[in-house]
């Protein structure tokens, strides 16, 4: 991520036209009685918080918030009821998906440990099924690249060859690499494997297994690298595998509410995925972006819109995207033509946070060329003048398809918006920049029960001292100070692009780019497996 604190770039056309009207914030400025300054401090953390308290109640009573199970439900018509009293008159989409409920696990005899579900590693997700069972014995770790990293570099299990030797029986640790991971599983089981492992290679997170892997009958999972690492380390350990879950077709859903008045065939879209994982009460992840949006919709209800806004909250984002992949299918080429941009909101409270802005113009580099619709970069350039407005720092985090934007970019529909991190590791410079604590996750309760008001089950020494480092800002999982100010951030960028989008869709016809497929085909496979990273 390339850090940026106050770019000293020349002044963008974004900032040129809403400076040019003289009202409110240079950056935002916007017609009598419609203006960001009155409508940020409309948007008060109070309120916000409010809705996080409704969220964690409902996941107390219900054991979480997780699509297809009651404490979703719940979060859909506590939403919908908040719409209505506003004056909303909000739409619930239904879909189906395949609901999962998982009982996998990994174990070592000696040492002793037994990983998490989830946090730790992941059962396989192939296409052609995820076959069950459970096997112990002996690891054999086959033709790793050591010390890791290997940055994709390695060839593990991806030949034959690689398991000469093997004994059967054995449970392979192969490493992620140059070739697909049902390649690996098949040439394991080939081998008379009684279970494989495939490993991350260094790179942060868990990733989602998928593809074709007909003919794969043994247990398969992933694990992260620090797994990986310590699994090496300890070649003929006693290990157990083992993939046991449910699954059946279940119904999620979609809310959907928008403004009275605005242009329909200029759409402005923002979003925030309302369910959580399994077992937890989901509060930063996602509770923070969707309470933020729900307070800034019923405060938009104060506005009279140029453009009309269309606000959502996603269902089973978690399982790979669903609630809005399966919106954005759904939507006619006319339908899909008259949506300005999308702005997403996912995690936007994190305890040890940054200011992260969806990188737009891919000035970091890391999106594939043509991945990144035009009209993007002046999206992140609305959010970067508003940190520039309140004298914060700010960079850029990965716009790489892992949250709700994902499906939009993928019929190329501009997108943007906020993140303030996850399981990655915070380094030492943005400590200088916004505080809290170094070498530590943005989120260390990320996809897990401690992700809540209370953060019950964390390391509770390093919340006191978290806590400590932000001079007592932390409800829980919550840094109060990072959703204090994306929540104007939010609201500041809706309204903005409430009363002009001109900086947006002047670049390209997005419409007309997707009826020619010029350049913004991205594979919503890749987007699952992003997302389940």
């Amino acid at each position: 991520m390339s850090l940026k604190t106050r770019k000293t770039v020349a002044v963008t056309a974004a900032a040129v036209l809403l400076a040019s009207v003289g009202l409110a914030s240079p950056a935002f400025a916007v017609p009598d009685a419609n203006t960001v300054d009155k409508l940020t401090k409309a948007v008060k953390i109070s309120q916000v918080m409010n809705h996080l308290k409704k969220l964690q109640d409902i996941a107390d009573t219900n054991g979480d918030r997780a699509a297809g199970r009651p404490g979703y439900a719940a979060s859909v018509d506590y939403v919908v009821k908040e719409l209505q009293r506003a004056g909303y008159t909000p739409q619930v989409q239904e879909f189906p998906f395949t609901y999962a409920e998982e009982n996998s696990a990994l174990s070592r005899q000696d040492p002793a440990t037994t990983w998490v579900d989830g946090q730790d590693f992941l059962r396989n997700n192939f296409d052609s099924g995820s076959p069950e069972g459970t096997a112990t014995g002996p690891l054999v770790p086959v033709d790793l690249v050591q010390p890791f990293p290997a940055n994709g570099t390695s060839t593990s299990g991806c030949e034959p060859e690689d398991f000469e030797g093997f004994t059967a029986g054995s449970v392979a640790l192969v490493q992620r690499g140059s070739c697909d991971f049902s390649l690996k599983a098949i040439n394991a089981q080939n081998a008379g494997a009684s279970a494989v492992i495939v490993t991350n290679d260094g790179r942060p997170g868990l990733v989602g297994m998928i593809g074709d892997a007909t003919g794969l009958t043994i247990p398969a999972i992933f694990v992260a690298s620090p797994v990986g690492e310590d699994l090496a380390s300890t070649p003929g350990a006693q290990v157990t595998v083992t993939v046991d879950y449910f699954a059946e077709e279940r119904t999620a859903f979609n809310v959907l509410a928008e403004t009275g008045t605005g242009d329909d065939s200029n759409v402005v879209m923002a979003g925030a995925h309302l369910d959580s994982v399994q077992n937890g009460a989901g509060i930063n992840d996602n509770g923070t972006g969707s309470a933020a949006l729900l307070e800034t919709a019923i405060q938009m209800q104060r506005v009279q819109p140029t453009n009309t806004v269309r606000f959502a909250w996603w269902g089973a984002e978690e399982e790979g995207l669903l609630g809005s992949e399966y919106y954005v299918g759904q939507l006619s080429e006319e339908q899909a033509g008259d949506i300005a941009l999308y702005l997403n909101f996912d995690m936007i409270g994190s305890p040890n946070y940054f200011y992260g802005v969806y990188d737009g113009d891919n000035s970091s580099g890391t999106a594939p060329e043509g991945f990144i619709p035009e009209g993007s970069a002046a999206i992140e350039d609305v959010f970067e003048q508003f940190y520039q407005s309140q004298g914060l720092p700010y960079q850029d985090t990965d716009f790489s398809g892992r949250s709700d934007y994902g499906p939009f970019i993928a019929v190329g529909i501009p997108a943007g918006g906020l993140f303030t991190g996850a399981e990655e590791i915070k380094t030492a410079d943005e400590v200088a920049l916004y505080g809290g604590l170094a070498d530590v996750a943005y989120d260390p309760c990320y996809h897990q029960p401690c992700d809540s008001l209370t953060a019950d089950g964390a390391d509770a020494a390093f919340y006191k001292s978290l806590n400590k480092a932000y001079k007592q800002r932390l409800t829980g999982n919550v840094n109060r100070t990072a959703l204090d100010v994306n929540s104007d951030a939010l609201a500041a960028a809706i309204i903005t692009f409430a009363f002009d989008t001109s900086t947006v869709t002047a670049p390209v016809d997005t419409f007309s780019a997707r009826s020619s497929g010029a350049a913004t085909a991205i594979d919503l496979n890749a987007l699952r497996d992003r997302a389940t990273q």
